[in-house]
């Protein structure tokens, strides 16, 4: 078979999942595959009783595509069968004119392309026609087998990446726990604090949302701020003026901690930036006493199991989470000497530094993936 551009529909069956109900849900029976178990293996799995079609049943291995919310190709791991619920496609790919892995290069490829396919305001989503009609380049099977190959080598390389990076936010914690002890049993008996006790205050940002301009003071919300990291991606401004205002009760600098306290609570990364920027209402602002604790050690404090835990219990409400002000700083936790801080802080710097480059080196790697996708799937490669 000559090489040739065919719709993405011809080569593979792709099969919606089941709509399932509440009341099909249960504690026993087969599990179902919702698109969150797929973006997350610690989501806990719906299972049901109820009997459906062979179609809908996934097989270790298959190729699943979620079409809805989250756009994303994976492969089946579980080592059971499971459901497929509804958002989701199940692939079966025509051996004979396809090659599995090439394929789902090829759906990741035809996923990154999908935004003139998105439709849905607050639950966007691929409209089917359109993505089956999608433009595939099709090769011979040998020629696909091949270029799966070189993408598995250079796929392989990015994971070795990320790998490393995982192993180097561990290696903070792992480091934690070695100076100081597990917080839960203080086997060195440090001093008992509570969060309050090592700042001098805890703000947030405006309760109304200011104007957004096109450029100006960034303006941050909880998903600017993860374990250990502020993110400078997919930035909101509001003006100079606006921040001025906003600076009056709660202006951010080098050495304050950001801490989440809406929607995703209990996440703490320190400022490490001159830059000027503001904050929404759902992150809170910790203003550390720097002659009492070091804010990258208490950083790693917060981000610890032993207080994200109290963290998640002091955040009250169920679509509105929220984890207060007065209730966060009742936080307890143990306070080691401030030598011993900057010590511990010492290192955490030296892993960042480690972590940039390998963050440098994992966009390079990423920038040679999508350029050979980008001509695999063109037929230049």
């Amino acid at each position: 078979m000559s090489a040739t551009f065919v719709k993405l529909g011809s080569v593979a069956e792709f099969i919606n999942g089941v709509a399932f109900k509440p009341e099909d849900w249960g504690d026993s029976g087969t599990k179902i595959i919702r698109i969150q178990n797929l973006t997350d293996s610690t989501k806990p799995f719906n299972r049901t009783n109820r009997t459906v079609s062979d179609k809908y049943h996934v097989r270790p291995h298959d190729l699943l595509v979620s079409w809805s919310a989250t756009l994303g190709v994976f492969e089946w791991f579980g080592p059971d069968e499971a459901l497929l619920n509804q958002h989701i496609f199940r692939v079966l790919p025509d051996e004979n004119k396809v090659e599995k892995r090439y394929l789902r290069y090829a759906l990741e490829g035809a996923l990154l392309d999908m935004q003139r396919h998105l439709h849905g305001a607050t639950m966007q989503h691929v409209n089917r026609g359109e993505f089956l009609n999608t433009k595939l380049f099709l090769p011979s099977l040998p020629d696909q087998e091949r270029i799966a190959d070189i993408l598995d080598r250079a796929e392989a390389l990015r994971a070795k990446r990320r790998a490393a990076l995982s192993q180097l936010d561990e290696l903070v914690q792992s480091i934690f726990i070695d100076m100081f002890g597990d917080p839960l049993k203080n086997p060195k008996e440090w001093q008992q604090v509570q969060l309050g006790d090592l700042i001098f205050s805890a703000s947030d940002g405006p309760h109304v949302s200011p104007p957004y301009t096109e450029a100006g003071i960034p303006f941050l919300s909880t998903r600017h701020v993860r374990a250990g990291e502020i993110i400078w991606e997919d930035l909101k401004f509001i003006s100079q003026e606006d921040a001025e205002i906003q600076w009056k009760k709660c202006k951010p600098e080098r050495g304050d901690i950001l801490y989440t306290k809406g929607g995703t609570t209990g996440l703490a990364a320190t400022v490490q930036t001159d830059q000027p920027f503001a904050i929404w209402v759902h992150v809170s602002l910790l203003k550390p006493d720097p002659q009492k604790v070091d804010s990258i050690w208490l950083e790693s404090m917060l981000n610890n199991e032993f207080c994200y835990r109290q963290s998640q219990v002091l955040t009250h409400g169920i679509a509105n989470r929220d984890l207060g002000l007065t209730r966060m700083v009742k936080i307890k936790m143990f306070l080691p000497p401030i030598s011993l801080q900057k010590d511990f802080a010492l290192r955490v710097v030296a892993l960042q530094k480690l972590k940039t480059q390998h963050e440098a080196s994992l966009t390079e790697l990423d920038e040679l993936f999508a350029s050979l996708q980008y001509r695999a799937f063109r037929g230049e490669l």
